[in-house]
C-alpha cells in the first residue's frame, strides 16, 4: 500500500519508470521535484541521493552502460539543472542513453522573476539528443515514455524532460498557492475578478485537459539502410584476407542486455580484436584473441579492418592510423561517425553489436590467420614484459607500476573499475585488466574528469554485492570525494584509491618540457584519506612500498564488511609516460 494516497505528478512519472523495470533514480533533492521522489519511494524504485548533481548523472550514466536500460536522474530547477551539463555533455559524447527529469518554476510564473527561473532548455541544448516540457499533467506519462524511447533509439544519447513544479504537485494544493499568491480568493474588484477566472482556466487546462495518447509522441524510427548485401560484402572480404584485425567501441555495448551473446559472436569470428571503452572485458580477462598493446601496428599491418560502434576520431588517428591500403568495414549508428575523416570500403548504419552477430553467422576463421595472430601475441607479450621492467618495488615512495601489478594479482572476479585521472590512470589501463563485461567504466570521448564518485555509486547500485574500484588522480578525486557520505549512506562500499604526487602531471610534464613552467600544476600532499573518514569511510596512507600488498588486502577487507575505503598512495615520479602530450 501507497504511504502517500493523494495521487499527484509525481506518480505518473513513476508509474512510467515502473513499467519500463527502471529501478533506480539517481538524485540531488529540491522542493521542484520533490513529488517525483515520492513517487518513485513509493512503487519501490531505489532513491539515491548524491551530493552534486554532476554525480548523480554520472551515476545514471553507469547505471544504463551496465543494464542496458536507460539511466534517469532528477535535479532540481535552475542551477540544480545548469549543475548537470558537464555530465550530460560527457554521456551524449558517450552516446548514454539516459533521461534527466529537470525542476523548473510555475508554468504561470514562467518568466515573472520567479525563484531559479530561467531559460533551461536553451543552456541545455547543445548537450542532450532532445529536449521536451510538460505544461500539463496528462503530458507527463506520454512525455516520459518518449523520452525513453527518444534516448534508446537511433544513435543513444541524454533526453531533458523539463517538469514544472505545479504539474508535479496536488491540485488542491495548487490551486491554494495560485489563488493565494495571487490575492484573489474573495475577489472584489473586477481586475481581480479576471485574474481569478483566467487562473481557475489555467488550472482547468493543466490538470484536467483530455489524456495525450503516446503514440502522437512517438515517430517511427527512421529506417534504416537494407543490411544484408552489406553484410555479406564484409564476410567476402574476411574471406580473402590474411591478416584481420578487429576494434570494438563503447557503442557497441550500449543497450546490451545480455552481453555474452556478443562476446560469444566475436570468439566465432576468431579474428585478433582490441576493445575500448565500455567493451572492455567483454571477453574476460585472458582470451588469446583479445590485446590492449600494439594496436597501431597492427592496424597498420592488417589487410581488412573491423571497426565497430568506434568512430575514426583521434583514438583512430582520424582514420590515418589504419593503412591506406587497408581494407575497411565499420558499423556505426551515426551516419556522421561511420564517414568522418575515412569512408570504410564497407559502411554499415546499424547497432555495431548486432552486426557483429549477424557476421559470425556467415565468417569462419581461417587457419592461415593464425600468424597474424601469433606477431600480435608476441608483441603484447613484449610490451607486457617492458612493462614489468619498470616496476620499482623499492624506493622513497610507491612507484605506480609496482602497485598496478600487485593490485592487478588482487582483484576479484567480480570487480568493477571506475577510471578518472590522468598520469596514473592511464599507466592503471596498461596493467589491470577487466574482469568481465560492462566492469570498465571511464568517461568517454570527452576525457571527464571528475567521474569517479558518480560512476561508483552507479556500479555499486548495479552491483551491491561486487568489488568496485575507483582509480583516481589526486587531481580529479577533488571532484567527488564528497560521494563518499553517498557510499555510506546508502551501504556501498567501493574502495577509492588516489595516486598523490601532489601536481596534475599529465598537464604539467608537457608544460614544464615545452614552456619551462609548471605554474599552475602544483597541489598539496592533502591527506585525503582523511577526508573519506570525514565522510564515514575508511582510510588508509600507504607510502612503503613494502607495504603494497597488505594496504590492498586490508582494504579488500574493510570493502568485504561493508565499510567504503580511500587509499591515499604516495606515488613516485616515473618517466613511464613521457611524451604523452593531453591535448
Amino acid at each position: 500500500m501507497m504511504k502517500n494516497p493523494m495521487r499527484h505528478g509525481g506518480d505518473h512519472l513513476a508509474d512510467v519508470l515502473s513499467k519500463w523495470n527502471i529501478s533506480a533514480l539517481f538524485t540531488l533533492c529540491g522542493g521542484h521535484i520533490s513529488p517525483i521522489l515520492v513517487g518513485c519511494e513509493d512503487r519501490k524504485i531505489r532513491i539515491v541521493d548524491c551530493r552534486d548533481e554532476r554525480n548523480a548523472v554520472f551515476a545514471a550514466d553507469a547505471w544504463a552502460r551496465m543494464t542496458g536500460l536507460p539511466g534517469v536522474a532528477a535535479v532540481t530547477a535552475g542551477p540544480g539543472v545548469t549543475n548537470t551539463i558537464t555530465a550530460l555533455k560527457n554521456a551524449q559524447l558517450a552516446q548514454t542513453p539516459m533521461v534527466l527529469l529537470g525542476g523548473a518554476t510555475a508554468t504561470v510564473l514562467k518568466g515573472r522573476g520567479a525563484l531559479q527561473d530561467i531559460d533551461q532548455t536553451s543552456l541545455i541544448r547543445s548537450a542532450v539528443k532532445l529536449e521536451l516540457k510538460c505544461s500539463t499533467v496528462a503530458q507527463l506519462g506520454p512525455t516520459m515514455e518518449r523520452a525513453l524511447r527518444e534516448c534508446r533509439s537511433g544513435v543513444p544519447g541524454p533526453v531533458f524532460v523539463e517538469v514544472p513544479v505545479d504539474v508535479l504537485y496536488p491540485e488542491a494544493l495548487v490551486r491554494e498557492w495560485f489563488i493565494k499568491e495571487a490575492g484573489v480568493e474573495h475577489p472584489r474588484t473586477l481586475g481581480q475578478r479576471a485574474l481569478k477566472l483566467y487562473l481557475e482556466g489555467h488550472l482547468l487546462r493543466q490538470f484536467h485537459a483530455p489524456h495525450v495518447d503516446v503514440t502522437q509522441f512517438v515517430p517511427e524510427p527512421p529506417a534504416l539502410q537494407n543490411t544484408s548485401a552489406l553484410l555479406d560484402e564484409a564476410a567476402a572480404l574476411l574471406e580473402k584476407a590474411e591478416r584481420p584485425a578487429l576494434v570494438v567501441g563503447s557503442q557497441t555495448m550500449v543497450n546490451v542486455r545480455d552481453p555474452q551473446l556478443l562476446a560469444r559472436a566475436i570468439e566465432a569470428l576468431g579474428l585478433p580484436v582490441w576493445l575500448g571503452g565500455t567493451a572492455r572485458g567483454l571477453l574476460g580477462k585472458d582470451s588469446a584473441l583479445q590485446f590492449r598493446h600494439a594496436r597501431g601496428k597492427a592496424l597498420k599491418d592488417a589487410d581488412v579492418v573491423v571497426v565497430c560502434g568506434f568512430p575514426f576520431d583521434f583514438r583512430m588517428k582520424y582514420g590515418f592510423g589504419i593503412g591506406s591500403k587497408t581494407k575497411v568495414i565499420a558499423a556505426n549508428l551515426s551516419s556522421e561517425e561511420l564517414t568522418k575523416n575515412r569512408t570504410p570500403d564497407v559502411a554499415v548504419r546499424m547497432h555495431a553489436g548486432e552486426f557483429l552477430q549477424k557476421l559470425a553467422s556467415k565468417v569462419r576463421p581461417k587457419p592461415s590467420w593464425q600468424g597474424f595472430i601469433d606477431a600480435c601475441r608476441q608483441r603484447e607479450v613484449a610490451r607486457d614484459t617492458e612493462i614489468r621492467s619498470k616496476a620499482k618495488p623499492t624506493g622513497e615512495k610507491v612507484d605506480p607500476i609496482h602497485f598496478f601489478l600487485r593490485l592487478e594479482e588482487q582483484l576479484s572476479n567480480d570487480s568493477v573499475l571506475v577510471v578518472d585521472g590522468g598520469d596514473f590512470v592511464a599507466t592503471a589501463a596498461y596493467i589491470l585488466k577487466p574482469r568481465g563485461p560492462l566492469s570498465w567504466l571511464d568517461p568517454g570521448v570527452f576525457g571527464t574528469l571528475g567521474v569517479g564518485g558518480g560512476f561508483a555509486v552507479g556500479a555499486a547500485t548495479v552491483r551491491p554485492k561486487a568489488e568496485v574500484w575507483i582509480i583516481y588522480g589526486d587531481g580529479s578525486s577533488a571532484y567527488s570525494l564528497s560521494e563518499f557520505d553517498t557510499f555510506v549512506r546508502h551501504g556501498y562500499a567501493p574502495i577509492a584509491v588516489i595516486g598523490t604526487d601532489a601536481s596534475w602531471q599529465q598537464i604539467a610534464r608537457d608544460q614544464v618540457t615545452i614552456l619551462g613552467s609548471a605554474v599552475g600544476t602544483g597541489l598539496r600532499h592533502t591527506s585525503y584519506e582523511k577526508v573519506a573518514e570525514g565522510y564515514g569511510g575508511k582510510g588508509l596512507l600507504l607510502t612503503d612500498p613494502a607495504k603494497v600488498d597488505e594496504t590492498i588486502a586490508e582494504a579488500k577487507r574493510l570493502s568485504a564488511s561493508g565499510v567504503p575505503v580511500c587509499i591515499n598512495v604516495h606515488i613516485a615520479k616515473t618517466d613511464f609516460r613521457e611524451g604523452s602530450i593531453s591535448i
